[in-house]
């Protein structure tokens, strides 16, 4: 489904990128101190015009009730599979991160779908988070994706972002069980989840 050397993509179960390396080390642009919401109220604060966009930005938080140097807080509550003309199927997200479940959930083969993510941001914006998936099946790496989700800033109401559809693949060796790992990274390196799971395709949906 994609390259792994691009920041978003990934490449598709049915094809050659068995032989694809995961790129966990990426090269990364060396960016300025790190300042905290307070800080970025703080400068530049008798600017009206600039205040008034960074208020905007931040969509309303309150400065005063953030802390100095709280790290950003980033929960992804939630993942959605979604496809056309079957009802959505709700996974709520494990403190752990490794579902007890298994199969965690099951996948018709040849059916087109796309995730749907729900992302609470409090404290302080995470920068450049983005999302990798890695699906293995008897122990072989069958898909690597990697997609840029962005910056976001505190809120009350938690994100929903739309992952782009993706179709499984078909066929006798496509069905059967995967093992899978899915991460969020920001631009500081901060893991926010590391998921482990395991799924399952079938020729048909479950009931």
């Amino acid at each position: 489904m994609g390259d792994d050397d691009k920041d978003s993509g990934h490449d598709d179960m049915s094809d050659s990128s068995c032989n694809a390396t995961e790129d966990e080390d990426e090269i990364r642009i060396q960016l300025g101190p790190k300042m905290s919401i307070r800080e970025h109220f703080e400068k530049d604060k008798d600017d009206e015009s600039l205040r008034r966009w960074k208020e905007q930005l931040l969509g309303g938080l309150d400065a005063a009730h953030v802390q100095e140097h709280e790290e950003a807080d980033v929960k992804i509550l939630s993942l959605t599979i979604v496809s056309d003309g079957r009802p959505d199927i709700v996974l709520e997200i494990p403190e752990s991160g490794n579902p007890k479940e298994r199969p965690w959930f099951i996948l018709k083969e040849g059916c087109k779908y796309h995730l749907r993510f729900s992302i609470k941001i409090n404290n302080d914006i995470v920068c450049g988070l983005r999302y990798t998936n890695t699906v293995w099946k008897t122990g072989i790496k069958v898909e690597h994706w990697k997609e840029m989700l962005g910056t976001f800033s505190p809120q009350p109401e938690p994100y929903e972002h739309e992952m782009p559809e993706e179709t499984t693949p078909s066929g006798m060796f496509a069905r059967g069980s995967y093992s899978a790992k899915t991460k969020f990274v920001d631009d500081d390196n901060n893991c926010h989840l590391e998921l482990n799971y395991a799924f399952e395709i079938h020729k048909e949906w479950a009931n």
